[in-house]
């Protein structure tokens, strides 16, 4: 009986014991759970999502690779926050970054008439505030700013800055535009309101590109209205060459310059696409007259809208004539009208042949020789020509001969408006051509010209033109002229100085950004002649003034140089005190009189003296030199003798 009581007693402290052991290993496991949950939510709160959990009884392990050590804690702490601390065991590692290569940088900053939006990764070195700041200021009060950048902890990488800076003047030009930027290379795709603008600003930002910047544009401008549409082509004894080029797709334009390839020529050429084109088969039509042409053995075609002028080279075979004339006559689409002509040999008469020739200088003079018709010919040219360049600007030295053909007048007028064209040049008119040459800033004057001899010659007329495109003459460049860079100087300059340190020519650091503003107009500005001066007040020694200002004009040259401005034809020369512009008697004159000047170097009136010195640097001691900029530096306050106070 006892024994059976006994066993009854351990039997049922063993289920006791059984179902204890049960209910601990579920009470553990509960706690496992909710503290694994917990903690990965909390993590993933936080975006810590590098990071796992895992449990053994009531320690609770998080377990990973941090990106540095403050991820590291962070996740720590995250997880201190849903247990207790001493249950935490820390089995995280810190990715180590000492021999990670830094990330690409590249920011794209797009532009529309609703905002800007710059999207990309930049270093944290770089000034963001002032990013952002800079494009909002540029892109106007009224319009959005959106800032979707992201940072990486690196410092800037070469060529960074620059890429931005160049980008952000880059934007201030386009206001529809996509730019891509690198630390080594800046792409620009945008919309221009012209052709003209198109060209202007691709030729302003190669010539801002920073050194080592590798610049890609993809500037588009709406297509022109041609009118009327022209293309001439000319073979001449000395080659083959587009006089004016139109086409109205790129299909076509292919088409065109294959057969003028064809054909002989050799120079690199263009179409202008545009608006206007009489008929879908403009192309084939072009192509077969230039064919025409080859096979004539040469001189010119003209397609004005749907006139088209053959004129075959003198001496050329009658039966070789007909045949090809008849040939593209028969092959041109129904719209074009053929006119073809096989010049005959001049007339010799005791005079020679009448001709009539205007010729226009660089500075607009223009001069009218040769025959004209009558003395109502005369005044009417006459007048047209003062209305055209300038009533100053006109001689006239021709005289009448009433056996002139009576389509005289119209070709003379016709000449002269081309010349009009040409900044300078000659137009010479005869009975069988009208020549014009010379030299422009357009770079569609060919084809301009072209069409307006063709429209107002009409039919069977011949023209020459060999006109050539100079950038320097370009107006919708930007490019100013060297007075006009002269006061733009000042302009730029405005109330600011360029400051030196006290008593000596270094510059000091907040000369820093009138210089760059300075070096981007100079570099517009080009191969100018220009004289940097320097000057001091009346304090210390004369000579050691002069040497200073010498030395402080030289420090601003080189500086420039520095930043890629030509400086081939400048000098620097030093004025010392000898020309003050203010009181020395008071701070105010002399921190006046301590300044930086910049000016054209003019040719000079008057010989130079005997034993003057070097006609490189020195001017007549009488000769004060114009005071229309001033730019320098006050040192006022500095400390020291008379000498180092300027």
């Amino acid at each position: 009986m006892r024994l059976s009581s006994i066993a009854i007693t351990l039997g049922t402290f063993a289920v006791a014991a059984g179902l204890c052991l049960v209910a601990a290993f579920f009470s553990v496991r509960l706690i496992e759970d909710s503290s694994v949950i917990g903690v990965r939510a909390e993590l993933d709160r936080e975006g810590l999502t590098w990071a796992s959990v895992d449990a053994n009884g009531l320690q609770l392990f998080v377990i990973g690779t941090a990106p540095n050590e403050a991820g590291r804690f962070k996740a720590l702490s995250a997880a201190g926050r849903v247990v207790d601390t001493t249950r935490i065991i820390d089995e995280i590692l810190v990715n180590d970054t000492s021999n990670a290569p830094p990330p690409r940088f590249s920011v794209e900053i797009l532009r529309n008439d609703n905002g800007v939006q710059i999207i990309g990764l930049i270093p944290s070195a770089t000034d963001r505030v002032r990013l952002i700041a800079d494009i909002t200021k540029l892109a106007g009060a009224d319009a959005q700013v959106s800032d979707l950048l992201e940072i990486a902890d690196y410092d800037n990488p070469e060529g960074w800055e620059a890429a931005l800076r160049f980008s952000i003047a880059a934007l201030r030009s386009l206001p529809r535009s996509k730019i891509s930027v690198e630390a080594d290379r800046v792409s620009v795709k945008a919309m221009t309101d012209s052709a003209d603008a198109r060209r202007r600003i691709e030729a302003d930002l190669s010539r801002r590109v920073p050194e080592g910047l590798k610049l890609a544009l993809d500037l588009s401008a709406p297509r022109p209205v041609i009118s009327p549409f022209t293309t001439r082509f000319v073979i001449t004894g000395n080659g083959a060459r587009f006089d004016a080029c139109s086409a109205d797709t790129e299909e076509t334009r292919r088409q065109i310059l294959q057969a003028a390839n064809a054909a002989g020529l050799q120079a690199k050429a263009t179409c202008t696409i545009g608006l206007g084109v009489p008929t879908r088969r403009w192309g084939a039509a072009v192509e077969m007259g230039i064919k025409a042409l080859a096979e004539l053995g040469g001189e010119s075609i003209t397609f004005s809208n749907a006139d088209v002028t053959l004129i075959a080279r003198m001496g050329t075979a009658q039966a070789d004539f007909d045949r090809v004339v008849g040939e593209l006559d028969n092959a041109l689409p129904d719209v074009f009208d053929l006119h073809a002509v096989l010049p005959k040999p001049p007339v010799e008469t005791p005079e020679g042949p009448p001709e009539f020739t205007a010729t226009l200088g660089p500075q607009g003079a223009i001069q009218l020789r040769g025959r004209l018709s009558s003395d109502i010919s005369r005044t009417t040219i006459e007048s047209y020509a003062r209305a055209r360049f300038g009533s100053e600007a006109v001689y006239t030295g021709a005289r009448i001969d009433e056996t002139l053909p009576g389509s005289w007048p119209v070709r003379v007028l016709a000449a002269l408006e081309a010349l009009s064209k040409l900044s300078n040049g000659s137009v010479t008119v005869t009975p069988e051509t009208v020549s014009i040459t010379g030299n422009t800033g357009n770079q569609n004057a060919g084809s301009e010209i072209a069409s307006l001899l063709a429209e107002k010659l009409g039919e069977a007329e011949d023209f020459n033109i060999a006109v050539v495109y100079q950038e320097k003459l370009d107006a919708s460049l930007g490019i100013p002229t060297p007075e006009e860079c002269e006061t733009q100087i000042v302009d730029i300059v405005g109330d600011r100085k360029i400051t030196f340190e006290p008593g000596s020519a270094t510059l000091d650091a907040s000369a820093k950004d009138i210089l760059d503003d300075l070096s981007e107009l100079l570099q517009l500005c080009g191969d100018i002649p220009l004289e940097v001066q320097g000057h001091t007040d009346s304090q210390g020694r004369e000579t050691m003034n002069q040497q200073l200002s010498q030395d402080r004009a030289q420090s601003v040259l080189d500086a420039l140089r520095t930043r890629r401005v030509l400086t081939a034809s400048y000098r620097a020369r030093g004025y010392g005190e000898e020309t003050p512009i203010a009181d020395n008697g008071t701070e105010a004159g002399r921190e006046a009189n301590r300044r930086i000047e910049f000016h054209l170097i003019r040719e000079e009136t008057a010989p130079e003296p005997d034993g003057a010195g070097d006609t490189e640097t020195e001017i007549d001691e009488g000769e004060e030199p114009p005071r229309d900029t001033v730019d320098e530096a006050p040192d006022a306050n500095a400390e020291g003798t008379p000498d180092e106070q300027n």
